[in-house]
């Protein structure tokens, strides 16, 4: 079993950068790859960005490209998202997932773990 844990999220004005990360407790050594999804009111949950655990290779939705930013410290089982220029579509709750197979993925039934979710608020 992997535990993960979010961290991050709050408040902050349009056009600022926020930092989240997750931290992974457990069976850390069965992850083959970390992501990040969203979720706003009244809509579904939607890929942000993955991150292989061992590679570090990078894949990102479209919507986010250029201002996301997925990194991994192995060392400390943690997985961050940079997120600059945020937008008032931003808002929304961010989770972590961990899944134990290889390979970037974008869909949340191919991740395994999921954690609790931060909530991430831009105001205009």
């Amino acid at each position: 079993q992997v535990q993960l844990e979010e961290s991050g999220g709050g408040l902050v004005q349009a056009g600022g950068s926020m930092r989240l990360s997750c931290a992974a407790f457990g069976r850390t050594v069965s992850i083959g790859g970390m992501g990040w999804f969203r979720q706003a009111p009244g809509k579904e949950r939607e890929f942000v960005a993955a991150i292989r655990w061992s590679a570090g290779t990078t894949y990102y939705a479209d919507s986010v490209k250029g201002r996301f930013t997925i990194s991994r410290d192995n060392a400390k089982n943690t997985v961050n998202l940079q997120i600059d220029s945020l937008k008032p579509e931003d808002t929304a709750v961010y989770y972590c997932a961990a899944r134990q197979g290889y390979g970037l993925r974008a869909r949340t039934s191919e991740y395994d773990y999921w954690g609790q979710g931060t909530q991430v608020t831009v105001s205009s």
